[in-house]
């Protein structure tokens, strides 16, 4: 009898052992770069915002000084006591906020050279009002030049939101110069009554290229605060700067109204346009604080709004190393089951070959060839061997 040959086990290449693995070895790579990127990406920027959060700050602590210089000045152009706490108060202050973020703004050369300009004004106060105007100039003049410095250090010059950049443009540059606009354009309406009448000519010259200079930056703020508001998803926005910032376009209409020279005479109302200068001042102190408040608060959302889309592509990423992993711990299962299955199958081929060489009716000794050779002869062949052994007179034992 044939006893069938045992089928060679097929074997899987390692290669195709390892196919699965490294197709989702070749699924996380991608994962990983996208994370990696969208990380980096959200990371500079937040970093964008939180340093324009610190030109904010920065802004915040310029504004006390820009109104008590440009009191300083109305006082000292007046021939008033010029006071000297609220300018001290203010320079403190700043001093303080530069000491701490002045290095990472790239400031403290500049309010160096401002802080030394504003002690050295104050030791030594100018004779007369004419000097006192230019003085006091060159000092504002340096002081808007930090106010550009720390919007252009701090990133808020760039800012990518119209709402955010429409505020930072009219609360750090084009308020502050409205403001010493109007403070100048005051003080030189005052000098120029004082003046001879040979000089009143020029003076009114002065005066009538001043206002165009002073009201100009004055219009670009409410320009820019309705553009602000009309572009703002936020509805705290224009419920909290409309107010404000009608008062401060009522006054500013006042100071071009009083800064013109009169009909017939050309002249200008000192008095007039002092009040019209003081009132505007007084509306611009109003509407500062709201623009920068509500500066920060857009910065502040923007700022946790990048947070969740960090954490949400954190999460996005996890989720996916979670079900690649799964799928992996899968195949890895399936491999051992089908090796478990193979060896098994091995193990009942050789055993079925062990029992077909003990059968009986298999040569024994496994060679093919019979130990016993009278076990092995045809029947007809033995019994002739056994009648030939029997002699004649056997029958009758």
């Amino acid at each position: 009898m044939t006893v069938p040959a045992p089928r060679a086990r097929r074997r899987t290449s390692t290669l195709g052992r390892m196919l699965p693995l490294l197709l989702i070895a070749a699924l996380l790579a991608p994962v990983g770069l996208l994370l990696t990127q969208s990380w980096q990406h959200t990371s500079e920027d937040r970093d964008h915002a939180s340093r324009a959060r610190l030109g904010v700050e920065y802004l915040r602590a310029l504004a006390p000084i820009t109104e008590a210089l440009v009191e300083a000045q109305s006082a000292a152009v007046s021939g008033r006591p010029v006071p000297g706490e609220p300018l001290t108060r203010a320079v403190e202050q700043a001093a303080t906020v530069d000491a701490r973020i002045g290095v990472e703004l790239r400031s403290q050369e500049r309010w160096a050279g401002l802080r030394a300009k504003l002690e050295a004004l104050r030791d030594r106060r100018p004779a007369d009002p004419e000097s006192a105007y230019t003085a006091y100039g060159e000092v504002t003049d340096l002081l808007l030049d930090l106010h550009d410095k720390v919007r252009e250090s701090s990133g808020l010059v760039r800012d990518p939101g119209a709402d955010s950049y429409f505020l930072q443009d009219s609360a750090g540059q084009e308020l502050p110069e409205a403001l010493v606009g109007a403070g100048r354009l005051a003080d030189l309406g005052t000098l120029v009554s004082r003046r001879p009448a040979a000089e009143r000519t020029r003076g009114l010259i002065e005066l009538t290229s001043l206002r165009v200079s002073a009201l100009a930056p004055a219009n670009d703020v409410v320009d820019n605060l309705r553009s602000a508001v009309d572009s703002s998803e936020s509805t705290d926005l224009g419920a909290n700067v409309l107010t404000p910032l009608d008062a401060y376009q009522r006054s500013v209409e006042a100071l071009a109204a009083y800064s013109a020279p009169a009909p017939g005479t050309g002249a200008v109302d000192p008095g007039q346009l002092a009040a019209a200068a003081l009132t505007s001042r007084n509306a611009a102190r109003q509407l500062q604080p709201v623009i920068l408040a509500e500066l920060d608060a857009l910065l502040v959302e923007r700022i946790d709004g990048l947070d969740r889309d960090r954490w949400t592509a954190v999460g996005a990423a996890a989720v996916a190393v979670l079900l690649l992993g799964w799928l992996a711990t899968l195949l890895i299962a399936a491999a051992r089951r089908a090796h478990r299955r193979a060896a098994t199958q091995t193990t009942d081929v050789d055993s079925s070959g062990d029992l077909a060489s003990s059968d009986p009716w298999q040569p024994p000794g496994g060679t093919g060839r019979p130990a016993d050779q009278r076990a092995l002869q045809p029947v007809g062949a033995t019994q002739h061997t056994e009648i030939a052994q029997w002699g004649p007179f056997d029958a009758s034992r």
